[in-house]
């Protein structure tokens, strides 16, 4: 019996390896997925802190000031991410990945540097908007949902569209949080 897990992992295998019109088809909706995954996360925070009175984080210039390095790191390593995918002819959607495995940029240092910078992103707007439990309960949940989903749907289907090269890239590159090496010339 072919469990769930292996289903999916062979339906994005499928899809990320054939038809172009079905991929594009199927990239605004699993992203449309995502993104309504994230708003629920973060509107889930807010009434997270009004059903259990949680105290807000201060506002104004201190929010600002503590939340400028999350929102400014986190989107510019997402951006840097995404930006890296699309020049290779691809998206950060698991069923219109680029062809080929990306492994320099941001990628160099994090498997999942997107993610990374999405973290950063949520993590920081909890600060701004003064929600404690999208800072501390709700984005490590959600980090915590992605790197299962990680680990046993997305690897999984790039280990058997890239093989070799996959496991070795997995094998020296950390999942989410960033290892940064010197260049050695």
């Amino acid at each position: 019996m072919i469990r769930l897990r292996d289903r999916i992992v062979d339906f994005l295998y499928r899809t990320a390896t054939g038809a172009a019109r079905t991929r594009r088809l199927l990239t605004p909706v699993f992203g449309g997925i995502f993104f309504c995954l994230v708003l629920a996360t973060i509107f889930g925070a807010f009434f997270l802190d009004r059903l259990l009175g949680l105290p807000k984080f201060p506002t104004g210039i201190y929010a600002v000031v503590a939340s400028c390095p999350f929102l400014a790191v986190g989107g510019w390593v997402w951006a840097w991410s995404g930006w890296r995918f699309f020049r290779t002819k691809g998206t950060p959607v698991p069923v219109n990945p680029p062809p080929v495995l990306v492994t320099d940029g941001p990628y160099a240092c994090s498997r999942n540097p997107m993610m990374t910078g999405l973290i950063l992103v949520m993590a920081g707007l909890g600060i701004l908007l003064g929600s404690v439990s999208l800072a501390v309960v709700m984005t490590p949940l959600f980090a915590l949902v992605c790197v299962l989903e990680f680990k046993y749907i997305e690897e999984p289907e790039l280990e058997k569209r890239f093989g070799a090269a996959y496991k070795a890239y997995r094998a020296k590159t950390p999942r989410i949080l960033p290892v940064f090496r010197p260049r050695l010339r």
